[in-house]
């Protein structure tokens, strides 16, 4: 028997990557593996690499506050919807599997109302927006925090945890020091800003890089548009806007990380046992989640975290040495951890809605 899957999520990195996590095993159970995202979104462009039918849909940003767009946006959801169904009958799938983001909403709607089963997964401890409203029309609700299921349907939550792509612990420190072209024999940080990179933690990195280079050798994937051409060659520090299939070197590489508080994100570097500082999204600049987050695995003992709105040169510079002297603990505590089969549970869901 044929089977077919549409995945869908989009907006930032963390809405696509787990989906890529599944990609392999879906395949090796034969299914035909088609992709529903947005126009522009980094979605399109992490695909690419990938031999998976990609149909773009129009899809409206979901805002808290006021904007002009807030009066357009529902039009584009509207008539992504209309082009999510078109989809749905022409692809036929047994199944689709949602990572969230904007994108995903019309296309749970339009498989709620084609009788066709979907899957969400809500990586974040307090479910988005996008999910919050498309899970009346989900058939199961994937998360990552045993606090998420208390936000949840009784009857359609499953603590699954985060897929993890496999290709990151495969990493090779070789790759990554020929890519760097670092030429010290040092620990290596890793700085990593989220898919969109973030101005505030770069500037409080390049102003301690001299102190920090003294010790470390950096990388720093600091978001599209935000190289700094003036340190381009200084010995010791590697910048980039986005890793892809290098990510696995990097990490490989890296002796202790410094990210956002994004779901996927820490999840990875809890699969990877990565001793890491996290700098959440303010409250101001976000929902909040990234503070939940980071909450969570600080109580958990995997992360140390400063908070955005203490975020200076000064308090970086402290914090980065704390984490590496006590890199020991942090390491520990995720050895330790009872992480979930992610990838295993997930599919063995999706293979038992598409015999259902």
């Amino acid at each position: 028997m044929s089977k077919t899957i549409i995945l869908t999520g989009g907006g930032t990195a963390g809405h696509v990557t787990p989906n890529l996590a599944l990609y392999p095993k879906l395949k090796e159970l034969g299914y035909e593996v088609h992709y529903i995202g947005s126009y522009n979104g980094i979605e399109k462009d992490l695909l690419s690499n990938f031999d998976i039918p990609y149909h773009a849909i129009s899809s409206g940003k979901l805002r808290r506050y006021f904007d002009r767009k807030n009066f357009t946006d529902p039009f584009r959801v509207m008539k992504g919807y209309a082009q999510a169904r078109s989809l749905i009958k022409q692809i036929q799938p047994n199944i689709i599997f949602s990572k969230g983001g904007f994108v995903s909403l019309p296309v749970i709607y339009a498989a709620k109302h084609l009788h066709v089963p979907s899957i969400i997964h809500e990586s974040d401890l307090t479910p988005g927006l996008a999910n919050k409203l498309a899970i009346p029309s989900a058939t199961k609700v994937c998360c990552n925090f045993p606090e998420t299921l208390s936000h949840l349907p009784e009857d359609k939550a499953v603590l699954t945890g985060s897929p993890i792509r496999q290709e990151l612990l495969q990493g090779s420190k070789e790759k990554a020091i020929d890519l760097c072209g670092f030429t010290k024999n040092a620990p290596t940080i890793l700085i990593i800003g989220g898919s969109l990179g973030s101005v505030k933690i770069n500037e409080a990195v390049r102003e301690i890089l001299p102190e920090l280079i003294k010790q470390f050798n950096i990388i720093h994937l600091c978001g599209k548009g935000n190289l700094e051409d003036s340190l381009s060659g200084t010995n010791g520090y590697a910048q980039f806007e986005y890793a892809n299939q290098e990510l696995r070197d990097l990490f490989a590489l890296a002796d202790i990380v410094i990210s956002r508080a994004g779901a996927n994100a820490i999840c990875e570097l809890l699969a990877l046992h990565k001793p890491n500082l996290l700098i959440p999204l303010s409250a101001a600049a976000s929902r909040g989640d990234q503070i939940l987050n980071a909450a969570s695995f600080e109580k958990q003992g995997f992360s140390l975290v400063l908070k955005e709105e203490d975020l200076s040169a000064d308090t970086l510079l402290s914090h980065v040495k704390k984490l590496y002297d006590n890199r020991d603990s942090y390491l520990a505590a995720m050895e330790e951890s009872n992480q979930l089969n992610s990838i295993d549970t997930i599919i063995t869901m999706i293979e038992h809605l598409t015999n259902k």
